[in-house]
């Protein structure tokens, strides 16, 4: 359980790493074709962050590369299946500023190539927030790909998704299944070729992850990976909404919403993808408010502001009694069902990680995921990881992490599995 705590404990200080002096410098770095460079920083620079923050295993004897993180424009297709320019986030591992033992790692790495995370990140509102923006304002490595790329070793790739970056003038699809699986697959094969083009090494291994949102739509893309004949190796989806319906319920079941922005922008977002009219679903007081309120220049909690917090103030008593009663007929219910991602049976092995703490999707929505999956569906390798337990050892642990908080270790727990994974395959 020690190597557990150790990259849990880094994972949590580079969820938050900004500052480090890396971003301040013209970018010197080789053309690149079809691609924008926005960060590099040499893992030296790197390394004296996470030391003087005092991040558990990181001395000047610890594996870390250099962050060089790349804007890709591709195409793919919303839920009409209209061409969309979308763009996404692709971050390789360098020698720059390595030691020499870490460069003679990373080159043995290479010779045998290097494997991709495809990596969806959490719910935003705001443009401003996409994984592209921040790169490119802050020229500064944050977030997941700290740990997955310049820890570990992998490649990440983070879509903007659809109604962020280069598609910021389209509403973000949320939770929506086929343009959140579309966005993620065809951005995998943008990174294969623009790494083929610049002469990256890949090794063909693909591995799936993603936060909250992002975890909805990790299993979205894995079923639409596997429909296509994609191999993965490993999938671990974090903290999803898997199954729409039953969150559906439970958020119109209750009397207020912590989060209203939540369900607004799902109502919002359907409202639109089926051509349907936002007040079936949304009080025209505060209807009327959502065009605005997700063009993406607010974040939540701006947007929370401008909505209420009572139920059934912001939804209509129809749309609140028809998915209570699980009425199929009624089209946003039936389109929750037909948009979830917990009813198939995936074949790649599947760990669903997920905090038991969690204040905003309830860990049993995962573990009533890989139960569905396992026993009506008949999947061959699916189970649910508490990060809880993951970190601790201790199946009766009574420490808990709520939604936000959970992230960084979850994101810990998920890079060790995969380093496992590809250590047994790879064999680095």
């Amino acid at each position: 359980m020690k190597g557990w705590r150790i990259w849990i404990a880094i994972a949590g200080i580079a969820w938050l790493l900004n500052g480090c002096g890396g971003g301040s410098e013209p970018l010197e770095t080789a053309k690149v074709q079809g691609g924008e460079v926005l960060v590099d920083l040499p893992a030296n620079a790197l390394r004296q962050v996470l030391i003087k923050k005092g991040t558990p295993g990181v001395d000047e004897n610890s594996t870390l590369f250099g962050y060089r993180a790349y804007r890709i424009e591709y195409e793919t297709v919303d839920e009409d299946g209209l061409p969309v320019k979308a763009s996404g986030l692709m971050v390789v591992p360098t020698e720059e500023g390595t030691t020499p033992a870490d460069a003679r790692k990373l080159a043995f790495m290479k010779s045998k190539g290097l494997s991709l995370v495809s990596d969806s990140h959490g719910t935003i509102f705001a443009d401003k927030e996409a994984p592209t923006a921040v790169a490119e304002a802050t020229m500064e490595p944050v977030g997941s790909p700290v740990i997955l790329t310049s820890m570990a070793g992998f490649v990440t790739l983070q879509a903007d998704y659809i109604g962020y970056g280069s598609s910021a003038n389209h509403y973000h699809p949320y939770l929506l299944k086929n343009s959140s699986a579309a966005a993620t697959e065809d951005f995998i094969e943008a990174a294969r070729n623009f790494a083929k083009k610049n002469g990256f090494p890949l090794n063909g291994q693909l591995y799936v992850t993603g936060y909250s949102e992002g975890g909805y739509v990790a299993m979205a893309a894995l079923q639409k990976l596997e429909a296509d004949g994609e191999r993965v190796v490993y999938a671990a989806p974090m903290a999803g909404p898997y199954m729409l319906d039953q969150m559906a319920k439970g958020v119109l079941s209750s009397d207020t919403l912590p989060i209203p922005s939540f369900m607004a922008d799902t109502a919002y977002a359907y409202a639109l993808s089926y051509h349907q009219p936002v007040t079936s679903l949304v009080k025209e007081l505060y209807a009327s408010k959502l065009p605005t309120l997700f063009d993406g220049r607010y974040s939540r909690p701006e947007i929370d502001k401008q909505l209420t917090h009572v139920t059934r103030d912001l939804f209509t008593d129809e749309a609140i009694t028809q998915v209570l009663d699980e009425n199929r007929s009624f089209w946003f219910y039936g389109a929750l069902l037909r948009n979830s991602t917990a009813y198939w049976a995936p074949q790649t092995t599947v760990r669903l990680v997920h905090c038991m703490g969690d204040d905003v999707v309830p860990y049993q929505i995962s573990s009533a995921t890989a139960d569905v999956m396992s026993n009506t569906f008949h999947a061959r390798d699916v189970s649910v990881v508490p990060v809880e337990v993951a970190i601790t050892g201790d199946p009766g642990t009574a420490l808990r992490y709520g939604h936000v908080e959970c992230a960084p270790y979850a994101y810990g727990v998920v890079a060790q599995m995969f380093s496992q994974v590809r250590r047994a395959t790879v064999g680095y």
